[in-house]
């Protein structure tokens, strides 16, 4: 039976999905030819994935397909709770309320894999990393997975380096489809998005550290380069940062950026990257913020150490006073910001990434009984059909290749 909020709030969520199911047309046709074919009919599928309107289209895109869809989040503070009524009503198995402990957290993807599903939608690893441990017994009839984001696919490639992944699973966070355009386009627009909303602050005018220049770093650098800002970039990569020098900004340590940053923003995947020693040299009223998919990429046990008093000063922003006056402003906890304080991305770009996770589902409940246990990447033919329904969907048409052009690509000199 679905945990949720309160189902009285399901109608707000039921106009969520509708007018997000206005502008997905790759969900929408997707959704027609499920409700033809039946890919997933006797099949149930567990999703622990960012729990709001665009997630709940794609869920019921599913269900479309023949599919008993269990859903749950992937992030205490990503949850909308009248998105997660409207599902409930709708008869869906919905574990998920906003604000959750980590205890309740960690229990909704349990009981979301109770139904010891046949396949599961993952967006950071946890119901895989569940399957590995005390769920082992609940993934029985797993046949794979698709996982979504960035450190979701750190934490699956590690485990099979190592020997030690037990089911197939799909790479969607690195589909051309997806990366290209989720984490750039996406993640710039919707965390710049959370932010504004969270401080009603102007962007222009202020320096933004943008902590990793990775295909989110990118998408955010770009789009505060042209909301005015003067955009510095930190990165461990050399290649990446030379990119970045190339692409018009500038780069530095860390340790340099911490002095001169108004806003700074990790979008790295990795842990500890603002830390006790950059804390102790950043400005008055410095806003910290994260697009990570963990809230570990900002030290917040150093900034609570370093504080003489903290205290939420406006939701989705806490002030932590220094011994010397100063305040450092964590915003949504240094949880995803653009999801905890904002919308998350925008339909027209989770319709490009959630038409991969469908198509790639639907290629795991033909093929995947006879795939290894490993992580394979999106087929270039979904990659296509997705990014031509997009096309369609927009009335742009493109060149095609003549018998004498296929010919001269194809020859052999």
């Amino acid at each position: 039976m679905s945990q949720i909020k309160d189902i009285n709030l399901a109608p707000s969520g039921a106009d969520k999905i509708a007018w997000v199911q206005s502008y997905m047309p790759i969900l929408n046709h997707i959704k027609e030819e499920f409700e033809r074919t039946l890919p997933f009919k006797g099949k149930k599928i567990s999703m622990s994935i960012h729990l709001e309107a665009k997630t709940a289209y794609l869920a019921k895109v599913l269900r479309a397909g023949g599919a008993e869809v269990y859903v749950t989040g992937c992030n205490p503070l990503s949850t909308q709770d009248d998105v997660a009524a409207a599902l409930a009503a709708e008869g869906f198995e919905v574990y998920a309320r906003h604000g959750v402990s980590e205890e309740e957290y960690r229990d909704h993807l349990i009981q979301t894999l109770s139904c010891r599903p046949d396949l599961i939608i993952d967006d950071g690893g946890d119901l895989i990393s569940l399957l590995h441990g005390e769920c082992r017994e609940l993934g029985a009839n797993l046949i794979g997975g698709c996982e979504e984001t960035t450190t979701g696919i750190h934490r699956l490639l590690a485990r099979q380096e190592a020997g030690l992944l037990d089911y197939t699973m799909i790479d969607v966070n690195d589909a051309d489809c997806k990366h290209l355009f989720d984490n750039r386009y996406g993640t710039g627009q919707s965390t710049l998005d959370g932010i504004m909303n969270a401080t009603n602050l102007i962007i222009a005018g202020k320096t933004v550290v943008v902590a990793g220049y990775g295909w989110c770093g990118k998408g955010l650098a770009m789009r505060a380069k042209g909301m005015g800002a003067v955009v510095v970039v930190t990165e461990i990569d050399p290649i990446k940062a030379i990119e970045a020098v190339m692409d018009g900004f500038t780069v530095l340590p860390m340790d340099e950026a911490a002095k001169i940053g108004d806003l700074f923003v990790t979008l790295t995947g990795c842990c500890d990257v603002l830390r006790r020693e950059h804390f102790e040299v950043m400005k008055d009223g410095v806003l910290l913020a994260n697009s990570g998919h963990f809230d570990v990429e900002i030290d917040k046990k150093a900034l609570k150490a370093l504080s003489v008093e903290d205290w939420e000063r406006k939701p989705n922003i806490h002030g932590y006073r220094m011994a010397d006056g100063r305040i450092l402003n964590l915003l949504a906890e240094g949880r995803l910001v653009n999801l905890a304080a904002g919308n998350g991305h925008p339909a027209e770009i989770m319709d490009m990434s959630f038409g991969i996770q469908a198509k790639g589902l639907e290629y795991l409940a033909k093929h995947g009984k006879d795939l290894k246990n490993q992580v394979y990447a999106v087929p270039a033919e979904i990659d296509q059909e997705v990014a031509a329904i997009k096309l369609a969907a927009s009335n742009i048409t493109i060149d095609t290749l003549s018998e004498a052009q296929k010919e001269y690509l194809g020859r052999v000199e």
